[in-house]
């Protein structure tokens, strides 16, 4: 009985060549599964793609839903960044994927999944670990560990040699190696490899350069429903539509270019460039919903767990017991973080000029004027409150007295 193996399909070259490379290495029935998580892009071609390599059982499907309510939106709650920087835009959407691949996997009766992530990056281990998680009998296979096809030149070779139909011509080639999908794009390869090198300006794709972004702000709200956005400017949106909304005003403002050099979980740094407009306004506007709902041992609890939730996310362990605990703490804090915030965006900035929540508010003006407050602070209470919070600061003051004499 011959095998059966599910790829995850782009209908670009590397996946191609891969496809041809499992039915003839593994004399396998290849299946080969194709997600529209909002990159931009057609993916209905890779469905005439695959016919033509023989392949009879196609999923083509549009996760973008899927994408931003169960796994952007979850993340966001936490406020989550990676090294103080990256909205991990390329690092959520592989669990997704690789769910996708062990459900399809099971549905054909498949024992095996691939990918064609190489050998080098972050991705084998996402979509390894998360499959691993999810189906501990799978078999991956991964062909940049496998194969001896380490070049473009080879690739093409291989095309030729295998009558594989491809949209690729000799020469000139894409100078970036790039992913997208709804939250942001990436760049990376080519002059980016030297970290002293500025990007050159026609690289970025969705978003405007600042000093070319209009003269004039633009005002916009978003609402809040228990920690996640549900509206722009009063229009309720779904998830992916109002990720979509925050992309296009963001990138016309010229919000949400980063340049970062991080750390591989492989071990090697890598710099990379990216561009995520919603998401950055989406952050902001978050954070500023939270700071008026939220008590204050909560919010500080959960800044300190952030680096950690951020780091399990990008190195792949979103299907871990430990994030999964993690997320019902997190998701507990946000049941009050209900309102509306009110931002500013210009020249790539994003400034939050207002924020309120009629119901859930911690926010209490009579408490925090300067003007009389009404007995509803008495300020002499303060003066035992900081000697017994400065005692042991004059305890060890006067034993380093005593050392010194």
């Amino acid at each position: 009985m011959a095998r059966k193996i599910v790829l995850a399909y782009s209908g670009g070259l590397d996946t191609s060549v891969i496809c041809r490379w499992l039915q003839e290495t593994y004399r396998a029935e290849v299946v080969t599964f194709t997600a529209d998580i909002g990159q931009g892009e057609e993916v209905e071609p890779a469905r005439a793609k695959a016919q033509a390599m023989g392949v009879k059982e196609i999923f083509i499907e549009d996760l973008t839903e899927e994408f931003v309510g169960d796994y952007v939106f979850p993340m966001f709650r936490a406020n989550t960044i990676y090294e103080g920087e990256y909205l991990l835009g390329t690092s959520i959407a592989r669990p997704l994927i690789a769910k996708r691949l062990v459900e399809i996997a099971a549905e054909t009766g498949a024992d095996a999944i691939s990918h064609g992530a190489t050998g080098k990056g972050n991705d084998q281990v996402r979509f390894e670990l998360g499959a691993y998680a999810l189906a501990p009998d799978i078999e991956v296979i991964a062909p940049w560990r496998e194969w001896d096809l380490s070049s473009r030149e080879s690739l093409m070779n291989f095309c030729e040699k295998h009558q594989i139909p491809v949209d690729y011509q000799r020469g000139e080639k894409s100078p970036y190696s790039m992913d997208a999908n709804l939250l942001h794009i990436s760049y990376e390869g080519d002059n980016l490899e030297d970290p002293w090198v500025e990007p050159d300006e026609d690289m970025w794709r969705w978003t405007v350069a600042p000093e070319a972004a209009p003269n004039e702000p633009e005002y916009l709200e978003i609402e809040f429903a228990a920690g996640d956005a549900c509206a722009v400017n009063g229009e309720t949106l779904t998830p992916a539509q109002l990720l979509t909304r925050l992309n296009e005003i963001g990138g016309r403002h010229g919000v949400g270019r980063d340049d970062i050099v991080e750390n591989r979980y492989v071990g090697m740094k890598s710099r990379g460039c990216y561009e995520t407009p919603g998401g950055t306004i989406l952050l902001k506007a978050h954070r500023a919903m939270e700071s008026i709902t939220l008590d204050r041992e909560v919010t500080h609890l959960k800044d300190e767990l952030m680096p950690k939730y951020a780091k399990l996310i990008y190195n792949g362990y979103w299907w871990s017991p430990e994030r999964r605990v993690l997320q019902a703490l997190i998701d507990e804090s946000q049941h009050a973080v209900n309102g509306v915030v009110r931002l500013k965006l210009y020249k790539g900035g994003v400034s939050v000029v207002g924020r309120r929540s009629d119901s859930d508010s911690l926010y209490d003006a009579n408490v925090v004027t300067f003007e009389d407050d009404e007995g509803a602070y008495h300020q002499a209470d303060a003066a035992g409150f900081i000697r017994l919070n400065a005692l042991r600061l004059r305890l060890a003051a006067r034993r380093g007295r005593k050392l010194t004499e």
